[in-house]
């Protein structure tokens, strides 16, 4: 009984979201006088804010020289929490909206740039045509940068190869297709003609390849080692998808993608598969924050990715 009243009195009637609002307002502006700015109110209000959260709490939420202002390890830990409450909020408010309105509604995918102009484009595609109403927010970015998205709220979910720090155990992963990567080479390309090639004899070819010391670049790197085969010495190292599609389009080189980004790519019909077995397969799927609760927009996109995901050959 004693901890309840300790919440009700002390915190749960004089934490105020408001006044949390204004702290994470200050925290990504650098400055109260920056926040105030933002908010569009006077500097004397974010100073009352944060001195209200202080003595509530009993320590110091702020750091505050001629400099600005950063949070302190008490602010840090009180933010944390902070940006699972407003993203709960969030997600409440859509699905008031959602259970007012069934056909419209938003959601906020992440995923890499070949996932993006793939396999997430033609679930969009799906899903859109059967609600048209639905805001689609698509955030392509590198595999490392994803992760922080997540972990931020800044999206709902994220269509991703199951690599590097995507296997953390803090996140929900459902797998949707096995991805075989493939090598490619422009249709003009005379490999193309070939029936069967073995990795060995493609080492003096032109390649551009991702850096072997990403993600990216590791999953293509075992796929040589497994033959006793060095990563080729290519001609050009990218981790641009799109800077290796259009030089493989261009003529001479050759490259590593996904096979399921073979599928979607619609853009490149010049790009051939070569019948060169990798021997690879990673996992895509749909991660997402264990302890988060997704709205049923986000519910609604992972069904389509299933539905889009069995279309695929096994």
């Amino acid at each position: 009984m004693g901890s309840r009243m300790d919440w009700s009195e002390r915190i749960g009637r004089r934490i105020k979201l408001r006044d949390l609002h204004i702290l994470l307002a200050v925290e990504q502006c650098g400055s109260m006088a920056k926040a105030a700015e933002y908010l569009a109110i006077s500097k004397p209000v974010i100073s009352k804010a944060i001195a209200d959260l202080e003595n509530v709490l009993g320590v110091r939420v702020l750091e505050r020289d001629r400099h600005g202002a950063e949070l302190t390890t008490y602010g840090a830990a009180l933010m944390k929490r902070g940006i699972t409450v407003f993203d709960e909020l969030r997600e409440g408010v859509k699905d008031v909206e959602f259970l007012a309105d069934p056909t419209a509604g938003r959601v906020r995918i992440g995923c890499n740039p070949i996932l993006a102009t793939g396999f997430v484009t033609a679930v969009v595609e799906r899903l859109s045509r059967l609600w048209p109403r639905i805001v689609f927010d698509v955030v392509a970015r590198p595999g490392e940068m994803l992760l922080a998205e997540l972990r931020e709220r800044r999206v709902d979910l994220l269509v991703a190869r199951k690599l590097g720090a995507l296997t953390d155990v803090e996140l929900n992963f459902e797998h949707l297709i096995a991805d075989t990567d493939a090598v490619v080479a422009s249709a003009t390309n005379p490999l193309v003609r070939r029936r069967n090639i073995a990795l060995t004899g493609l080492m003096d070819e032109a390649w551009v390849l991702p850096p072997e010391d990403n993600v990216v670049g590791e999953v293509a790197l075992k796929a040589f080692r497994a033959r006793g085969l060095h990563y080729p010495h290519a001609t050009v190292f990218s981790d641009s998808p799109h800077v290796r599609m259009a030089l493989v389009a261009s003529g001479r080189f050759l490259s590593i993608f996904p096979g399921s980004a073979l599928k979607f790519l619609p853009s490149h019909p010049g790009v051939k598969k070569l019948p060169v077995d990798l021997s690879t397969r990673v996992p895509v799927g749909i991660v997402t924050l264990k302890e988060r609760t997704l709205g049923p927009v986000s519910r609604l996109f992972i069904e389509h990715a299933r539905e889009v995901a069995a279309t695929l050959p096994k």
